[in-house]
Formats: structure tokens, sequence, C-alpha cells
């Protein structure tokens, strides 16, 4: 992955976006990590693998394990899981 300070960031942002094309960019500032620049496609492609990651943890729920979120924030205050 390609490394910007935030200043050269700033300065060859057109560069920056044709880079972005084929790799990440990280931004530092001071020295320290502060953003990744990535491109739309990427940035989708990331998000899909979220949503089917869980997808994946959802899909062995039992109907009978789901209540609603009101009732479990009541029992939980209620000291239920305790």
């Amino acid at each position: 992955m390609q490394t910007l300070n935030a200043n050269e960031a700033k300065t060859k942002f057109g560069t920056m976006l044709i880079n972005i094309q084929s790799e990440p960019v990280e931004i530092l500032k001071n020295g320290t990590p502060v953003a990744v620049v990535m491109s739309s496609k990427d940035y989708q492609a990331m998000e899909e693998l979220k949503m089917e990651l869980v997808k994946l943890r959802f899909s062995n729920i039992d109907e009978d394990d789901l209540v609603d979120g009101d009732t479990f924030f009541e029992e939980l205050e209620s000291g239920k899981y305790d």
C-alpha cells in the first residue's frame, strides 16, 4: 500500500485519485496513520464482504432465540442476565 503524508495527499490529490484505482493509499499526519483512501469499487466490495459475514453469523439462529429489543433491555435492567 502506498503511503503519503497529509501535505502530499493534498498537493498530489489528482495523482492519488489515479493511484487508488489500483491500490489503497494510507495517509499519515505527523507520522501517524489517520486515513486510508480507496476506490469506490474496493469500498463496495468490502461492504459486500461485511454483509456476507453478518449473514453467515446469523444464519444459524433459531427463531426462538430472537427477542424484541425493548424486552431484552428490560430483562437486562431487571438483572435477569446477572
